[in-house]
């Protein structure tokens, strides 16, 4: 066997184990109920941003909101331990994807790594929070499109950035046009499945247009080179604010992200995993 499949083997049998394992399957299902606290939390504040309220419409906003409570700084922690354990378990379901063409695999793959970085990413500024931090996930984006945008086809690349986040945004509203987010939860019968169905196809559709709004941000920054241009979630709400019945828009979005929020509840208990 060469060291190559070797280490293949190694990665499928430890992802297999990681798989098979209760206590991850159980962190997993957690990961999504923290999943769903961040995003109410947002939802929130969005709706309070679009009624002329301040407050930092993202991630870190929601982490700095959480450690003003009592005990805020466990619970920054034990999110960031169950946001962990789903990244983790997503990168186990790209290593063992097996079926279909080489290109399903290969897009299940990237699918699910992509996964990895996003709740690794999240539960690192929740880390980041709880030891003290106050990032800026504004200034932060701004500073990344900077770094980019100086070595050679920067634009590019940030442009590429900005497509990927806007492909995503874009699969999300066909999964909530589709439904097809079903197949990924085990849908209950009765009133409770009609239930995760709506609540899906609302949230799914509110993240996507968050999404697309971000990486089309990007975009103009990369279009532009100009990373001012740029941001994260925060500031694609205070674009959307300046357009034409933005206000509406944008509590339309935190309505979603509420929804999209409790959905995640729910896929906490019934996941496919």
């Amino acid at each position: 066997m060469t060291t190559g499949a070797g280490s293949r083997a190694a990665a499928k049998h430890a992802a297999r184990e990681a798989r098979s394992s209760t206590a991850l399957r159980a962190l997993a299902r957690g990961g999504y109920a923290a999943n769903g606290v961040v995003h109410l939390i947002i939802g929130a504040i969005v709706i309070a941003v679009s009624r002329g309220a301040g407050g930092e419409s993202d991630q870190a906003g929601a982490f700095k909101a959480i450690a003003t409570i009592p005990l805020g700084f466990a619970a920054l922690w034990l999110l960031a331990v169950l946001l962990a354990a789903l990244g983790l378990w997503h990168l186990a379901n790209g290593v063992l994807a097996s079926r279909g063409s080489d290109v399903k695999k290969w897009a299940v793959r990237i699918g699910e790594w992509g996964q990895t970085l996003v709740f690794l990413a999240i539960a690192a500024i929740a880390v980041a929070v709880a030891l003290g931090a106050r990032p800026d996930a504004e200034e932060s984006a701004q500073a990344a499109s900077r770094g980019i945008l100086v070595i050679p086809g920067g634009p590019w690349l940030l442009g590429l950035v900005g497509t990927g986040l806007a492909v995503g945004g874009v699969s999300f509203i066909v999964m909530g046009v589709r439904r097809s987010f079903r197949t990924k939860v085990e849908i209950p019968p009765g009133p409770m499945g009609g239930a995760v169905t709506v609540l899906g196809m609302i949230g799914f559709l509110a993240k996507g247009f968050a999404l697309l709004a971000v990486g089309i941000l990007l975009i103009v920054a990369a279009v532009r080179v100009e990373p001012e241009a740029a941001g994260g979630l925060d500031g694609a709400v205070r674009a959307l604010l300046e357009m034409m019945a933005g206000p509406l828009l944008v509590f339309a979005i935190g309505v979603g992200l509420l929804a999209y929020g409790v959905f995640c509840f729910l896929r906490a208990r019934y996941a496919r995993l």
